[in-house]
């Protein structure tokens, strides 16, 4: 980008200052001309030098802040800042971040809409999973770290692992119950054969 070049033209003898704008205009056109994106609506001036020329009339009657500089190549007269800028190529980037930032939007909100799709549904409960459920529940390369229950939300796997836990306590006590009653049985059967015995010796 070539920095921007002012010329400032005064009426000299017979030849009018603006006459002499158009001639240096004219003959710098391959400095300063610039390539037309019919898509964008603007010009781009990549490796061009942007030239701006006024007048000393222009000057005192505008200001150096008003409308009183013309970028060759236009057919109007801006203030300077605007002259060297190029504001329709400004507004058509502006217009394609936003429509990009549209796009990405919508794709996000298509593949969220997909992963959603995609949630397990509690087989018990029917709740959708959580994100943390669904992470648990994910393949994994530590079989000891795989979930039991992988039908069920947190909440349902909870409440059956706990069933599963007091269902084995319960079978333990059974168990233990079964296993003091037949000793308590065997005792007495021993008991019940040791005085048979005895009552045989006397």
């Amino acid at each position: 980008m070539h920095p921007p070049v002012l010329l400032v033209f005064h009426q000299a003898g017979q030849r009018s200052a603006k006459r002499q704008m158009a001639r240096v205009a004219d003959l710098t056109r391959h400095h300063w001309q610039g390539r037309w994106h019919p898509e964008g609506g603007y010009h781009s001036y990549d490796r061009c030098i942007p030239i701006v020329a006024t007048t000393l009339e222009e000057l005192r009657e505008h200001g150096p802040a008003g409308p009183a500089f013309w970028r060759f190549g236009r057919d109007h007269r801006q203030p300077l800042l605007d002259a060297i800028g190029n504001a329709r190529r400004e507004a058509y980037l502006v217009r394609r971040r936003q429509a990009a930032r549209e796009e990405q939007r919508r794709r996000e909100e298509r593949e969220a809409a997909q992963r959603e799709a995609r949630r397990p549904v509690c087989k018990d409960c029917g709740q959708k999973f959580t994100d943390e459920r669904w992470e648990a529940i994910g393949y994994t390369r530590d079989w000891s770290k795989r979930q039991s229950n992988p039908h069920l939300c947190e909440h349902c796997q909870d409440r059956t692992v706990a069933a599963q836990a007091q269902a084995e306590a319960d079978d333990r006590e059974c168990q233990e119950q079964e296993s003091l009653r037949q000793e308590a049985e065997e005792q007495a059967a021993a008991q019940k054969a040791s005085g048979w015995l005895s009552r045989f010796r006397t």
